[in-house]
């Protein structure tokens, strides 16, 4: 491997400057979605008791005390029950946009990655084959001795070029794809977070005379 990469020419260079960016930002990624998996479901139903037994400050320091979007958009919302449900409804829609840029933090890079480290290949194969067709000049001969050595230092830049790509993608389409179940996670329990408390709502106006 280290061979094909001195015989690759100047061009492996950027091309791997172009992986450890990659890498980087996918390991920041891969942390950060880590950190942010809950379980929703279960972080739901706590919610739900401590606004019913305990009231609306235990939902709100147990919001604040858990990690990911879900528990960030109900902390938001929460933090203006006083106002009513539809102050509640209103600070949730606009602290989702937040905690989706959040999410999304980085991901433009990957993509920068992805579409750049195959130019680069392929500008190195272009100046390579140009090298190559010198080569052939100089020496006025087209044997194979001469073409083939040009030919695979040229081809060798957008081979590890399109590696690169496809290692960065494969990481890009994991995030993506973990991105839009955390997504639908917020958008499915901050409608059934505010269904509760209007419910609670409902049940307290029933109790008074």
């Amino acid at each position: 491997m280290v061979e094909y990469f001195v015989n690759g020419g100047p061009f492996m260079w950027p091309i791997l400057i172009s992986l450890v960016f990659g890498l980087g930002f996918s390991f920041e990624r891969l942390y950060s979605l880590l950190m942010s998996s809950v379980n929703s479901k279960q972080f739901f139903q706590e919610v739900s008791e401590a606004l019913e037994t305990e009231g609306n400050e235990a939902a709100l320091s147990l919001c604040e005390n858990t990690r990911g979007p879900v528990a960030a958009i109900f902390y938001a919302g929460l933090a203006r029950r006083h106002r009513g449900v539809s102050e509640v409804e209103k600070a949730i829609q606009s602290a989702g946009p937040l905690e989706m840029a959040f999410l999304e933090k980085n991901m433009i890079w990957l993509n920068t990655v992805i579409t750049i480290a195959p130019m680069i290949g392929f500008t190195g194969t272009v100046v390579g084959m140009i090298g190559a067709f010198d080569a052939i000049k100089a020496a006025n001969d087209i044997s194979p001795a001469v073409v083939a050595g040009g030919i695979s230092q040229a081809l060798l830049t957008t081979a590890f070029g399109l590696i690169v790509a496809m290692i960065v993608q494969t990481f890009q389409n994991l995030f993506v794809n973990r991105i839009d179940k955390l997504i639908l996670d917020m958008e499915e329990h901050s409608f059934q977070l505010v269904d509760h408390l209007y419910e609670i709502e409902s049940k307290g106006k029933k109790k008074k005379p």
